[in-house]
């Protein structure tokens, strides 16, 4: 049974990865698949109940590989699940991520900008947010383009007409800062390096992660395994520190500062 004392951390071993088995620093395949193991009791866990979210810590697609057992990682999908990362008061959803990027352009629709604005709005007022302020960035310089008009700005209006505060397209050169001064609660960003620069270069150290599609809140770092540092003692802990009270914070439905707006 779980204990009850705050200073205690309970941890369920299900004896996937035999004791002394952890060569540092090296992909194998029973890591893998011990991986996978631990990922599919979390996601049976989280949807019994039994926890109120999860956070994933940095794995090796690697060993998952060599097991094969990638098929494991959530990974986002336009429709259906999108990766948000956290930095302060900088939030950035993505409506696309790991495409490239004449890709992206054909996937712009205003149908998915829509639906994507819901479910972030939805996932925002279920942690505690409740009038979440949404903008949308721009694709092109300046928000200027026949994405922004075709398929971006109808998708905004879709939302709007469902009651969502949200607004734009954006010009992407500005959307960020204002968002990090408070005008706004999250970014709806077009593809994986408009949002994860801005992430990375406003503050690296201490950003986490969320995967939105799951039916529980699933959280985790915005780093991987760091192979080249292990055993030296040199790791940063701060993102798993932020991912751990956000994610109970969250869970808790007392939005990202504590408070609920």
């Amino acid at each position: 049974m779980p204990s009850d004392d705050r200073g205690v951390i309970d941890v369920i071993d299900t004896g996937a990865l035999p004791a002394g088995f952890l060569p540092l620093g090296e992909d194998t395949e029973a890591a893998g698949h011990a991986t996978a193991e631990w990922l599919d009791q979390l996601d049976a866990l989280a949807r019994d109940g039994s926890f109120a979210a999860t956070i994933m810590g940095p794995i090796s697609t690697g060993s998952l590989k060599m097991a094969g057992k990638l098929d494991k990682v959530i990974s986002p999908t336009p429709g259906e699940s999108y990766l948000v990362l956290l930095t302060g008061p900088l939030r950035v959803a993505h409506l696309t991520d790991h495409m490239p990027l004449r890709q992206v352009i054909d996937v712009i629709t205003a149908d998915l900008v829509a639906s994507a604005i819901g479910q972030v709005n939805d996932a925002m007022r279920s942690w505690g947010i409740t009038h979440p302020r949404i903008v949308v960035a721009g694709l092109n310089p300046h928000a200027m383009g026949d994405e922004e008009r075709l398929s971006i700005a109808p998708g905004v209006e879709q939302a709007k007409a469902m009651g969502i505060a949200v607004e734009g397209p954006v010009a992407p050169d500005s959307v960020f800062r204002q968002c990090i001064e408070g005008r706004y609660d999250m970014v709806l960003a077009m593809f994986h390096d408009q949002g994860h620069i801005a992430v990375k270069t406003w503050g690296f150290s201490g950003n986490c992660v969320i995967m939105m599609g799951p039916p529980y809140l699933h959280m985790s770092v915005a780093h991987g395994t760091a192979y080249d540092i292990v055993g030296t003692g040199k790791a940063d802990s701060s993102m798993m520190l932020s991912a751990m009270r956000i994610c109970g914070q969250l869970a808790s439905g007392q939005g990202f500062g504590g408070e609920t707006k």
